[in-house]
């Protein structure tokens, strides 16, 4: 019984983990592949994971469809490349006859290659939001009128005057529709005055409050935010459901994805600045573990997590190190300003220089991990 319960476990977290990163890997090669189809490159390989094939067909482009055995990851792998990183095999593509060299993804216009490269991340963050628009508009979305129940002793918003029976109506002029709309407010801004309009007693009052910094738990890990010090007055009457069209919910879909995506890049100043700690990244390991509790909870709260981490995967490779995305884009910038490529030595050291960032963040991000484990 134990060890069928831990199989359980296990299957439970793994299988989840699988289906949300196979759609994202899947999207974003999905975006190489259809705009180097447009831009006229021939694509030798698409593969949804690493290592020996476990089934494959060949479709009628002569494109070899894989799964690999190894599911962390995937590639498109153009014609003329050593492998699905892009690398070109000078030597293959100087011996081919003038009609099949034009098909390789070296012999596009930096211009096209830009492009190509580029669909994947953009693909990336289309996902997010078809899949955020899905949600919004089977399931519509939970609104908590933002009324204050209970205010924390010593908390910034003591400091500000804040009252139980307060109802927030904007913050900094910006309108407030939900307790939700303000915490996402006060979590970006930590350390930062914020101007809130309540309603009190008939009456709209203005206070000015800056949240503290402090470390809260989210399904990720810890995160350290913005903190007013108020609890929500959470009764069933504060609570309703509204639901959206089409329109509506894809307008939604796209504001949350904007949502993500600064926070996300906000994190990332903070930690290139020296103004974030690492200990918040997560890895694949936490990724699972939480796959698997979004995977109890139902499919729209899988999806989500799918729609936030095809952000961050898309955001991740438009980074401008080399082996990731951005770094090809970086390289075509150069290469349309001085009208000629770098040099193919350099480019070469660029991407060991990018495969042991890329590496070395793996490792802190699965070190982390670890650690969280082991509390």
């Amino acid at each position: 019984m134990l060890f069928s319960s831990q199989f359980a476990s296990v299957f439970g977290t793994i299988v989840p983990f699988l289906f949300v990163l196979s759609i994202v890997i899947f999207f974003h090669e999905l975006g190489h592949f259809l705009v180097g189809r447009l831009c006229g490159a021939k694509i030798d390989a698409f593969s949804l994971g690493f290592g020996p094939e476990i089934a494959a067909f060949v479709d009628r482009k002569g494109t070899r469809w894989r799964i690999g055995i190894l599911p962390l990851g995937g590639y498109v792998k153009f014609h003329g490349d050593v492998n699905g990183a892009s690398v070109n095999d000078a030597a293959a593509i100087s011996a081919m006859p003038a009609a099949e060299k034009s098909t390789t993804f070296f012999a596009q216009k930096v211009w096209k290659r830009a492009l190509i490269v580029a669909a994947g991340p953009i693909a990336n963050f289309i996902l997010a939001i078809v899949i955020f628009t899905g949600i919004y508009f089977v399931h519509g979305r939970g609104i908590l009128i933002p009324e204050i129940d209970k205010v924390m002793p010593g908390s910034a918003a003591q400091a500000a005057g804040f009252a139980p029976g307060d109802v927030v109506i904007s913050i900094d002029g910006a309108k407030v529709d939900s307790f939700e709309d303000m915490q996402r407010i006060v979590q970006a801004s930590s350390d930062t005055p914020l101007s809130f309009v309540v309603a009190r007693h008939g009456h709209d009052l203005t206070l000015v409050a800056t949240p503290r910094r402090r470390d809260v738990t989210t399904p990720l890990g810890t995160s350290r935010v913005g903190v007013l010090g108020v609890e929500a007055n959470a009764t069933a009457a504060n609570w309703h459901v509204q639901h959206y069209g089409i329109v509506e919910s894809t307008k939604l879909a796209c504001a949350e994805s904007w949502f993500i995506i600064q926070q996300t890049g906000s994190y990332a100043g903070r930690l290139i600045t020296g103004r974030e700690s690492t200990d918040q990244l997560s890895g694949p390991i936490r990724i699972a573990e939480v796959s698997g509790q979004m995977a109890k909870i139902g499919l729209a709260a899988l999806l989500n997590l799918a729609a936030v981490l095809s952000i961050s995967i898309g955001i991740l490779n438009l980074l401008p190190i080399p082996l990731l995305d951005g770094g090809h884009l970086f390289y075509y910038a150069i290469e349309a300003i001085r009208g000629k490529a770098l040099n193919e030595r350099i480019q070469q050291v660029g991407f060991k220089i990018g495969l042991t960032l890329v590496a070395g963040l793996m490792i802190l991000a699965t070190y982390n991990d670890i650690l969280r484990l082991s509390k």
